[in-house]
């Protein structure tokens, strides 16, 4: 298999909720919900960097199209690394996402392997780490 991820897609349960979430809250740029047309097909797509995408799909209708049951969620599966260019902006968008709704799991602080984050859960639990990595560069 070659590295070849385009999308990340968030089950989430009220789709409106976290379309002003991400949008509203957190400043990410959308065309908003599309698809409607369709029967599950309602989804809202955010650009991120590197050609990749972060997805919103209701969580019932990932499960139906998966073939899969909606199970209880469990933000320790997974979280989604945000990269940062300083200690600063890494406090800016914690205090952006709890200004939003999110629930901070733990404050932004250093870190044993030299950087510095912290954690966030979004609406739907789903955890988010925004970091700064003194060994990474951050493209714009």
């Amino acid at each position: 298999m070659r590295p070849r991820i385009k999308v990340i897609t968030l089950g989430v349960s009220d789709l409106e909720k976290s379309l002003a979430f991400y949008r509203d809250g957190m400043g990410l740029a959308t065309e908003g919900i599309i698809g409607t047309e369709f029967e599950d097909g309602a989804v809202v797509f955010y650009e991120m960097n590197d050609d990749l995408i972060l997805a919103l799909w209701p969580q019932k209708s990932l499960a139906k199209d998966a073939k899969i049951a909606v199970g209880p969620p469990s933000p320790t599966e997974f979280s989604i690394g945000h990269i940062v260019k300083s200690k600063q902006e890494v406090d800016a968008v914690m205090k952006q996402a709890e200004q939003a709704g999110a629930k901070i799991t733990d404050p932004a602080h250093d870190r044993f392997w030299g950087g510095y984050a912290g954690y966030f859960q979004d609406l739907d639990g789903h955890l988010w780490e925004i970091a700064w990595n003194p060994h990474w560069e951050v493209k714009e």
